[in-house]
C-alpha cells in the first residue's frame, strides 16, 4: 500500500493564535513540507485545484513542478485535476512536462472537484456538470494513446490529426479517476480500466465498498485484469506521536474550516463531540497516533477488499510549519513501515 499526503495549500489564520502567513510563506513551507515527505519515504504527494481565496492551489502543476526539482522520488500528483473546467490538450501537455522535469514521477487524478467555482469563471454551465467531464476524460486518454488526434465533441473545437507534444516520460501517463459518491463514476472508472481515487471526507470507509464493487465488476466486465482496477483512498487526517496530540493540533482548524465551508451548504457547525467520534475506528477522520493509524489503515484495507494507496489530506486549514513537519516524520518513519510490516504479513 502505498502512503501519502494531499495538500489544498490552504491560506486560512490559524484560528488560534489568529495569525495568517503571506502566500510567499505559505509556498515556502508547503515546497518544504513536499520535499521532507520526500526524504521520510513517503510514496506519494498530491495537490488539488481550488479557486477560492482561502487556497493558493489554483495552478497545481506549477507548485509540482516547484517539488519536482527538490525531490528525487515521491510521486507527484494532483488532487484532483477539474477537469471539467480544464482543456485537456494543456492538461496532458501540462503533466507530460511535469513527467520529464520529474524523470517519470507525474500523475493525474481527473475528477469534477467538490466546488464549482471553476465553471462560471472559464464560461460553463454548472448543469452540464457530467457530460463535460465524461467528454473530456475520453479527449485526455485519446491523446495519452497518441500524439496526433482526431475528435470531435460538444465542449471544445474539434481536432483534426493535430501532433500534441511533448510526450511524458512514462508510457502511458497515469491517470486516476477521482470520485466521490455517485455510482456511476465508479462504473464508468471500471469499465475505462482506470484507477480509481475514492474521496471519503464523511461516514464510514467500509459504506464505499458496494461502489467499489461497482468498480471491479464493471472493470471485468470491460475484460480489464484484476490488478489494473488499483483503488485509492483520500481522506481527511492528522499524524501526531500520540492521538490526543494529532486531535488537539488538528481540530481547531478543521473545526473552523469545515464550519465555514458548512454555512455555504447548510451544514451546523463542527463539534468536539462530532470531530472526536469521526475520529473512531470506524470514522472517516484519519487523526491519530501511529499505532492508531497503521491500524486503521489496514481495517480500510481489509474493509474495502484491498487498497493501492490511501493520501492524508493534511491541508485543510493552516497549521504550525514545524507541527506539519512532525506530523509528515511521524507518517514517514512509524506509520508507513508499520502498514508496510504488517501488509506484508497478510
Amino acid at each position: 500500500m502505498q502512503i501519502g499526503i494531499d495538500s489544498f495549500a490552504a491560506s486560512i489564520a490559524d484560528p488560534v493564535t489568529g495569525q495568517t502567513l503571506t502566500p510567499v510563506e505559505r509556498m515556502r513551507d508547503l515546497l518544504a513540507e513536499m520535499q521532507l515527505a520526500d526524504e521520510v519515504g513517503l510514496d506519494v504527494f498530491g495537490i488539488g485545484e481550488h479557486h477560492r481565496p482561502e487556497f493558493l492551489d489554483s495552478a497545481p502543476v506549477v507548485i509540482l513542478a516547484a517539488a519536482a526539482a527538490r525531490t528525487k522520488h515521491i510521486r507527484l500528483t494532483s488532487a484532483v485535476t477539474v477537469l471539467s473546467a480544464a482543456d485537456p490538450v494543456r492538461v496532458f501537455q501540462e503533466f507530460a512536462t511535469l513527467d520529464l522535469v520529474s524523470n517519470g514521477r507525474a500523475e493525474i487524478v481527473a475528477g469534477r472537484g467538490s466546488f464549482v467555482e471553476s465553471y462560471p469563471l472559464f464560461g460553463l454551465q454548472l448543469e452540464d456538470y457530467d457530460s463535460l467531464f465524461a467528454e473530456k476524460l475520453g479527449l485526455l486518454l485519446e491523446i495519452r494513446a497518441a500524439p496526433r488526434v482526431t475528435w470531435s465533441g460538444r465542449h471544445r473545437p474539434a481536432l483534426t490529426g493535430q501532433a500534441i507534444h511533448p510526450r511524458p516520460l512514462q508510457d502511458p501517463l497515469p491517470v486516476w479517476v477521482g470520485v466521490g459518491g455517485t455510482p456511476a463514476s465508479f462504473v464508468r472508472a471500471g469499465t475505462l480500466g482506470l484507477p480509481l481515487m475514492v474521496a471519503i471526507i464523511g461516514g464510514e470507509h467500509r459504506r464505499f465498498r458496494p461502489l467499489i464493487d461497482m468498480y471491479r465488476d464493471a472493470g471485468r466486465r470491460a475484460g480489464h485484469a484484476p490488478e489494473q482496477l488499483r483503488v485509492g483512498i483520500h481522506s481527511i487526517g492528522f499524524a501526531a506521536d500520540s492521538d490526543a496530540q494529532a486531535a488537539d493540533a488538528f481540530y481547531p482548524g478543521y473545526a473552523h474550516t469545515m464550519t465555514e465551508i458548512g454555512k455555504e451548504r447548510g451544514w451546523p457547525p463542527t463539534t468536539r463531540v462530532q470531530f472526536d467520534a469521526s475520529r473512531g475506528p470506524h470514522g472517516a477522520l484519519m487523526v491519530g497516533g501511529p499505532d492508531t493509524l497503521a491500524t486503521k489503515l489496514l481495517r480500510i484495507d481489509e474493509d474495502l477488499g484491498g487498497i493501492s494507496r490511501f493520501t492524508f489530506q493534511m491541508g485543510v486549514s493552516t497549521l504550525p510549519h514545524a507541527t506539519m513537519r512532525r506530523a509528515i516524520e511521524v507518517l514517514g518513519h512509524q506509520v508507513a513501515p508499520r502498514v508496510r510490516t504488517l501488509h506484508a504479513r497478510g
